[in-house]
């Protein structure tokens, strides 16, 4: 019979490196993180980041991410009135069909099905997408190169 040897958990002080990774993972989910980016936010090879990350937090950090980007998306799913894929790009995924498949992986539903459940068990009424986009629009600098007062 042979046993598998688990890896020892990361120290403190590599903990404090990863968390710097997640930190960015959990700011700028919507841009399009790759391996490479978060392993320099930690200070490591994309290689040691992947494998400490897995045993310090359980999950590699592309699953981790997607969690993220899917925890987002339920939330937008239930409060703004914006297609399925239009969620799609906003919360970063760059494909529909990895969008639904890690949705439906994670919540154990479609995207639309989980919006029309939490309609109907009476759900917040959605925000219209216009508002949404509006507001998450940056300010675009006047001729004088300052941004206008809101």
């Amino acid at each position: 019979m042979t046993r598998r040897i688990r890896p020892a958990p990361p120290s403190a002080r590599v903990i404090v490196h990863l968390r710097r990774a997640r930190d960015l993972m959990d700011a700028r989910f919507a841009e399009p993180l790759d391996l490479d980016a978060m392993a320099a936010a930690a200070g490591f090879s994309r290689y040691h980041f992947a494998r400490e990350f897995r045993v310090a937090f359980g999950e590699t950090p592309g699953a981790y991410l997607s969690r993220r980007r899917v925890e987002r998306a339920k939330d937008l799913l239930s409060s703004v009135n914006l297609t399925v894929t239009e969620v799609c790009m906003l919360v970063g995924f760059t494909s529909l069909s990895s969008f639904i498949r890690r949705f439906t992986e994670l919540v154990g539903c479609t995207p639309s099905v989980y919006r029309r459940t939490v309609i109907h068990n009476g759900g917040r009424p959605p925000v219209p997408g216009c508002f949404l986009m509006a507001w998450g629009r940056p300010a675009i600098p006047d001729k004088s190169g300052s941004a206008p007062a809101s």
